[in-house]
């Protein structure tokens, strides 16, 4: 479906207004992301408090348990808008333009939580926000200048499944040999690069499909994102256990958009028209998001985890008999 209507919406619009319309979409996708991320969060608290364990394996059970979680439910497929929305902005404008548009569901998420926690959010917080907004806006704003989709050679495609392969059998081999040490941010560091892949590997898979250039690399591709996107969502399921939404979408709008821009420019040369004072603007303005997300990941005020245990049936106390 996104490569219909972007192959559709390409015939009809000039570059420029491509560009526009994929920021436009991928703003609205945010706010699914954000608003997602909240229900699933609350959703694995529920589920991880009526299945005891070790939060930080979530445990089989566990994840069947949130089958059965219609908070979790409802948040899943309010993701899978947030994906459809991505996937149809990767087809309108580059990686480079559109990726980092993400951090706004940090804000959001961090307002919902706020407000969900009956707490006012502070100067710091506020002037974290500022931060995280006005970089990215700074970022985009030249990217959508100077960033390009450059015509895709099969060994570019080669390059950035070998490096997913590399990075799939890293996340492995730690997961085996240092699963008991692993902690929330490891797991949101991992879930972070690999969802890049799944950005980048789909953009691929969009072009690919509107230029009618449908290959074996094309089905790798999409091997690629269906199984980075899996192991990913498993990590992100297992940093819900055990810290608030605004945490894991803090480590995502940092190290996803930092690794798929890196590809963008690196490998798919989506810069290279960029003159060198562009360039440095763009390392100043992702620093300064970067530094307004790690102000936002320090507020945590943890109210979906509160209010996860206050409505599961396990955590309510028993009624006082009277003497």
């Amino acid at each position: 479906m996104p490569t219909e209507v972007t192959d559709t919406i390409v015939q009809f619009l000039d570059p420029v207004a491509r560009k526009n319309l994929g920021i436009a979409v991928a703003l609205a996708g945010t706010v699914f992301l954000a608003l997602g991320a909240q229900l699933q969060h609350r959703g694995v608290g529920k589920a991880s408090r009526m299945r005891p364990g070790d939060q930080q394996k979530m445990s089989l059970g566990q994840l069947l348990a949130l089958l059965r979680r219609p908070s979790w439910l409802l948040g899943t497929l309010l993701l899978g808008f947030a994906i459809v929305l991505q996937l149809t902005s990767l087809g309108l404008a580059p990686l480079l333009v559109v990726q980092p548009l993400g951090v706004a569901a940090l804000v959001l998420s961090t307002v919902v939580d706020s407000r969900l926690a009956h707490t006012r959010l502070d100067g710091t917080v506020l002037r974290s926000v500022a931060l995280s907004v006005g970089g990215i806006v700074i970022f985009v704003s030249i990217a959508a200048v100077y960033a390009t989709d450059r015509p895709i050679q099969p060994p570019q495609v080669v390059i950035i499944l070998i490096l997913l392969g590399v990075v799939l059998i890293a996340c492995g081999l730690i997961f085996t040999l240092l699963r008991a040490r692993l902690t929330a941010v490891a797991y949101v560091l991992g879930a972070g690069v690999l969802y890049a892949f799944v950005a980048t590997l789909a953009k691929l898979t969009i072009t690919q499909l509107v230029a009618g250039d449908l290959s074996l690399l094309t089905l790798f591709c999409v091997g690629g994102v269906l199984t980075a996107a899996i192991v990913g969502g498993v990590f992100v399921q297992v940093a819900y256990s055990t810290g608030p939404p605004n945490l894991v979408i803090a480590g995502l709008t940092v190290v996803d958009p930092l690794v798929a821009v890196g590809i963008g420019i690196v490998v798919l040369g989506e810069a290279s028209e960029a003159p060198l004072y562009a360039l440095i603007a763009f390392v100043i303005a992702g620093a300064i998001a970067a530094y307004g997300v790690l102000g936002l990941s320090r507020h945590q005020p943890e109210s979906t985890l509160a209010i996860a245990s206050e409505s599961a049936p396990e955590t309510r106390r028993p009624p006082r008999q009277r003497r």
